[in-house]
């Protein structure tokens, strides 16, 4: 025969089901603070399509400045994939075709990245190549998320682990691009692309 104590610990989480549940899945606070690489890519994604969105929508005074932020968040994304993710995957994963077209991918990305960068909105097609990143970033993103990122989940891959090394890398990238500007250079563009600065 239960207590009375058990009835009314048994009562309470019968009654309310969802807070049984939700308790069961809240995240400790290391955990919810503990980057994780594809949360990280993903917010990186969904900033980058919100921002194409708005120079779609922009006037034509401020689509410049809008394009070369693009560009800025673009190259160090690419390069956070590069140098860090992409190379935690190829081990992880067994699909190098996926892997190799996706630095395909990045290739052309930054093909497109460099035209937009040499040229300004007076170019006739300024708003034609922002356009054409976008979509392709678009393609890119779909592809990461919808084929890499599912295989990523099944493998062993520590994906917190990885975050860390990725958090840390890309305050690094931010700080390398905006000392670039500070001296009046296109930032990480002229490493990421081979430039000299």
């Amino acid at each position: 025969m239960a207590t009375a104590r058990q009835r009314r610990t048994r009562t309470r989480t019968t009654r309310n089901p969802r807070r049984r549940a939700s308790a069961r899945r809240a995240p400790s606070r290391a955990q919810a603070r503990r980057p994780d690489a594809l949360r990280m890519l993903k917010d990186d994604h969904q900033k980058v399509k919100e921002m194409f969105g708005r120079f779609e929508r922009a006037q034509s005074s401020t689509k410049e400045g809008l394009a070369r932020t693009i560009c800025e968040e673009l190259k160090v994304h690419a390069q956070l994939e590069e140098e860090v993710f992409y190379p935690a995957v190829r081990e992880a994963i067994d699909d190098e075709d996926m892997m190799e077209e996706a630095e395909i991918e990045h290739d052309t990305a930054k093909y497109l990245i460099a035209k937009i960068e040499a040229s300004s909105p007076s170019d006739e097609s300024f708003d034609a190549c922002v356009k054409v990143l976008g979509e392709y970033i678009q393609h890119h993103v779909k592809e990461e998320e919808g084929e890499m990122f599912k295989k990523v989940r099944r493998s062993r891959l520590d994906t917190a682990a990885l975050g860390e090394q990725m958090k840390e890398r890309k305050g690094e990238l931010i700080g390398e691009s905006a000392r670039g500007r500070d001296r009046g250079r296109r930032g990480i563009g002229s490493r990421l692309f081979g430039r000299s600065a």
